[in-house]
């Protein structure tokens, strides 16, 4: 979190045993009242990892659960505008992303937040690293610029105008 500049919150779910259940809907729906945010970051919902698939319902459905005004979740109700999927799938999948990121700029600081992650990086073997750059290089080639982060949404993502296009 730190090389990313951000605060690192865990819900306390454990690590391969998520579950999609009320409790965890609230209990995100609750940091969802408290923060507030425009939009949910999720993975990608189409996966072979069951703890992503899990985070990815238990997050859409505490994104409606935040909003709702007779409920028993802590904090004034609030509604995220968007949900944009990530792709951290653990499958061969050939995807369309709704739009891509230039991140040109920052490939090296997502690479040592990459790098930072040791649970997945054992004995520095781990290829994660270079499947993480070529397929950020592969989405950069598709918009025309060195890296792009792909996302996905199920929703209409409008635009103020045509110069927000790369």
């Amino acid at each position: 979190a730190g090389i990313l500049g951000v605060e690192r919150s865990c819900l306390g779910l454990v690590n391969r045993q998520v579950i999609h259940d009320l409790p965890s809907r609230h209990r995100l729906a609750a940091v969802i009242r408290a923060h507030r945010p425009d939009w949910l970051f999720l993975p990608y919902p189409i996966d072979a990892h069951p703890d992503h698939v899990a985070v990815t319902r238990i997050g859409e459905d505490a994104r409606f659960d935040a909003k709702l005004t007779r409920s028993d979740i802590p904090g004034d109700p609030w509604h995220p505008r968007r949900i944009l999927y990530y792709f951290c799938t653990h499958l061969r999948l050939s995807f369309q992303p709704t739009f891509c990121i230039d991140i040109s700029a920052t490939i090296e600081t997502k690479m040592r937040a990459v790098l930072a992650y040791r649970s997945q990086m054992v004995d520095n073997a781990s290829p994660v690293p270079q499947m993480v750059r070529t397929l950020n290089a592969y989405f950069g080639g598709r918009i025309g610029v060195e890296y792009a982060e792909p996302f996905f949404s199920h929703e209409v993502i409008g635009l103020a105008g045509l110069d927000q296009l790369v």
